[in-house]
């Protein structure tokens, strides 16, 4: 494991009843914060339960710009980081120990900047002349095969149901090489990675969840079933 625990310290987090701190999942990143028991996690919730915002800040305070890219041995944007990313700490496990000295790797991809950020790092024409979901996906063939922190937001905002699987399996090739994936995810098709840690985003704050238990997953299964018991609600 790279990273071990993402937590805030009580210091560094103040008026908790203000943004960020009043999403209860990013408060209970203040204090003890939340341990990462896999290589691979995923924050499943509804929009601004605030997986996207917590995947962000870990992206800034391992020296990701928060548009995406990849980091270097400082914080490599122009832009300023968040209240969140500024306080963000981490626990490192052996393997982010080992990185310390040397530049520490990461990568970050967001769906909405996702051209910019292939541009930005030389890619060329070749990402271009290809579909969104392909040049996400040749994208994730080039990167996820060294040990390395992994950040993603939504990436299946570009995939069909099969290059879902075929990002699956990047995330494979990726922690074989001792590397560490935390996406911010909606699909229960990601979701069910074999061996992953599901942080369910609610009400309550971050639950450790099982992907068959998770509402994102129930929610599905039924819609399938009978899409008109959901859709009876929304139309006219």
């Amino acid at each position: 494991m790279i990273v071990e625990r993402i937590y805030v310290p009580d210091a560094l987090a103040s008026e908790l009843t203000t943004w960020p701190w009043s999403i209860p999942a990013v408060r209970d990143l203040v204090g003890d914060g939340v341990a990462l028991s896999a290589p691979v996690t995923f924050l499943v919730g509804e929009n601004g339960t605030g997986e996207s915002t917590i995947v962000e800040a870990v992206a800034e305070a391992w020296g990701v710009d928060v548009r995406g890219g990849q980091s270097g041995r400082k914080y490599s944007s122009e832009l300023r980081k968040s209240v969140l990313g500024e306080a963000m700490r981490f626990d490192r496990g052996l393997g982010g120990s080992t990185m310390v000295k040397t530049q520490a790797k990461g990568f970050f991809l967001r769906s909405e900047t996702a051209l910019d950020v292939f541009q930005r790092l030389g890619y060329g024409d070749s990402y271009t002349a290809v579909s969104h979901g392909e040049s996400y996906l040749q994208v994730f063939e080039d990167w996820f095969s060294a040990k390395g922190l992994y950040l993603l937001d939504e990436p299946e905002a570009a995939l069909s149901f099969t290059a879902c699987l075929s990002l699956i399996a990047s995330m494979n090739s990726d922690v074989r090489a001792g590397g560490q994936v935390i996406c911010a995810t909606h699909s229960p098709l990601l979701a069910s990675m074999p061996g992953a840690d599901i942080l369910e985003l609610t009400e309550d704050g971050l639950v450790r969840t099982e992907w068959a238990d998770l509402e994102l997953v129930q929610h599905w299964k039924r819609y399938l079933d009978d899409p008109g018991r959901y859709l009876r609600h929304v139309l006219d």
